[in-house]
């Protein structure tokens, strides 16, 4: 994954350890390095017109980690500039940002001095050390305890990026200011792009650094990136995060060669196979919007008398894929007992289509088919809740959740993935355009989703109990006990109005003075109304 050039080696990203395959793709099903040379070279250089038709594209097949290759530098003007003296090394920016453009590497110090020493120019020297920083974590505590200390490096991708500015967002929230935008001027991409060659040539983050009992430390390990980043999807995506974190925490805990993927189609169908790129190093196939469940049982089964009983094969959708045309497909993996899990992007929208209202979409909101006028103020029925639904079927783990808490996201995925049957996991994804918000606003708007009732998170897990209120857990959502959230600094009482004034999507619910209509009061009762029911179901009202 270094300079992308005529010399590149594609299989070196694709490669599998220790098997000789690249990721599920045996080399006489696909030639991954004549893919790179005739084909994803022909469309870096704009050439795709000429190129000749192969049995790759016959068959519908794209080798694992091409998205590595693919330029986004051109996209954005500006870029995140890293402050290390700032950094605190808590690594949020990386697990948040959607693209995989922004890495991180633990040092120890003499490999550092090691390698900067190699460094002829001053200057580029100088940039290089600029990218680590001494923190308490990762230097200051191990130091203390006698061992070998380590500087922290925070790395941006200028192929990568796309200029959302989510990480600066996330990281002035959490009071650090370590990353600011900058305009590119000229030098910016290639120092950028020498720096994340350096970080590539870096041996990997010693073991010692990565805490197994810190979430958020498993992105600092080279088994969790298994999304390269390359994905045709918004500058922001909120589906992108969700699931960088997902294969990370998969990754991390069971391996590149135990996973595959049955994507219905959608978003992440799209911009996860924009032909030539592919940004999965897993093995994954589209099916059709309404029946990813249903290939999905047949994976199963057939990987069962395989012997792969232990491989982890999620179903992921959208929720118009999940809770509309393929709710019926869902619900009966659901009853099935297999070990299959299903990851819903929830956005309330077909992104993917225009955004046209689903039976996720919540009460009042503007969508294509449920448009605000004088006769119909947005849409007026109730958000059908998918996981109070799943948690109706027999022994199915249930978790909803948000990538904006990064450890009640990690803690879903990675319960859902060791129950012994079929799991879902409901995630909270904002689309910026048709949540109409900010490209940098995907982990904001998450927040605040859970802190206005409006998504609240949850766990049910069958193996706590043989009862609803034993099973579940509110843990994760502020003020668990009263109907809203109440900020102690402020004393501002966040609800579903608060939530609703921050989107576009209920902009026209609000008159000129502010004043909430009669179809977005209701969508605060059905909230509340869905938060009441959560609560006595856990034992907690």
């Amino acid at each position: 994954m270094g300079v992308l050039t005529d010399k590149t080696n594609v299989a070196d990203i694709t490669k599998s350890k220790g098997n000789g395959k690249s990721n599920g793709y045996d080399a006489s099903i696909v030639d991954v390095q004549d893919f790179f040379d005739n084909v994803v070279l022909g469309y870096n250089k704009g050439a795709e017109d000429g190129l000749a038709a192969d049995v790759n594209t016959a068959r519908s097949i794209v080798p694992a980690g091409t998205g590595a290759l693919r330029d986004f530098s051109y996209i954005a003007p500006e870029i995140p500039e890293f402050d290390s003296s700032m950094c605190v090394g808590c690594m949020t920016c990386v697990v948040e940002c959607p693209d995989t453009a922004i890495l991180a590497k633990v040092a120890e110090e003499k490999v550092l001095a090691e390698e900067i020493g190699q460094i002829e120019n001053s200057k580029e020297a100088d940039f290089m050390q600029a990218q680590f920083a001494t923190t308490n974590k990762f230097h200051k505590v191990p130091a203390k305890k006698g061992k070998e200390p380590g500087y922290f490096g925070i790395f941006i991708d200028p192929t990568k990026c796309k200029g959302c500015a989510e990480c600066v967002e996330v990281c002035e929230d959490l009071g650090y200011d370590a990353l600011k935008m900058i305009e590119k001027e000229d030098t910016t991409v290639p120092i950028y792009q020498k720096s994340i060659n350096f970080f590539r040539k870096l041996p990997p983050t010693p073991k010692d650094f990565v805490n197994d009992r810190v979430a958020m430390d498993m992105m600092l390990s080279e088994q969790s990136m298994l999304f390269v980043g390359g994905a045709g999807s918004c500058a922001g995506c909120g589906e992108a995060t969700v699931i960088r974190m997902w294969l990370a925490a998969l990754g991390y805990v069971y391996g590149q060669e135990n996973i595959g993927i049955v994507a219905s189609t959608g978003c992440n169908t799209v911009y996860g196979s924009t032909y030539p790129y592919n940004p999965y190093l897993v093995p994954w196939t589209n099916s059709l919007f309404e029946n990813g469940p249903a290939d999905a049982i047949g994976i199963r089964l057939r990987w069962d008398q395989m012997g792969w009983q232990d491989k982890q094969l999620w179903v992921m959708g959208g929720d118009g894929a999940m809770l509309d045309i393929g709710f019926q497909s869902l619900s009966r993996l659901l009853a099935t007992d297999l070990n299959i899990k299903v990851l819903v992007l929830d956005t309330q929208v077909y992104s993917n289509t225009g955004g046209q209202s689903s039976t996720a979409t919540f009460t009042g909101q503007e969508t294509k088919m449920s448009q605000f006028g004088k006769g119909i103020q947005g849409r007026q029925e109730s958000r059908k809740e998918i996981g109070r639904i799943a948690m109706m079927h027999p022994s199915t783990y249930v978790a909803q959740t948000v990538a904006a808490i990064p450890n009640h996201f990690y803690k879903s995925i990675l319960e859902a993935a060791s129950f012994d049957g079929p799991a879902v996991v409901n995630t909270y994804t904002t689309c910026q355009p048709e949540h109409g918000v900010g490209d940098d606003a995907s982990r904001r708007q998450a927040k605040l989703a859970v802190e206005s009732r409006a998504f609240p998170v949850f766990t049910y897990d069958p193996r706590k109990g043989d009862t609803i209120r034993k099973r579940l857990s509110l843990q994760g959502n502020p003020a668990q006990k009263a109907d809203w959230y109440t900020v102690p600094k402020t004393d501002e009482t966040i609800d579903f109005l608060t939530f609703a004034r921050t989107e576009g999507r209920f902009a026209k619910q609000f008159d000129k003075d502010g004043n909430p209509r009669e179809s977005l009061l209701a969508a605060q009762a059905d909230r509340l109304a869905n938060w009441h029911m959560l609560q006595e179901m856990a034992g907690l009202r």
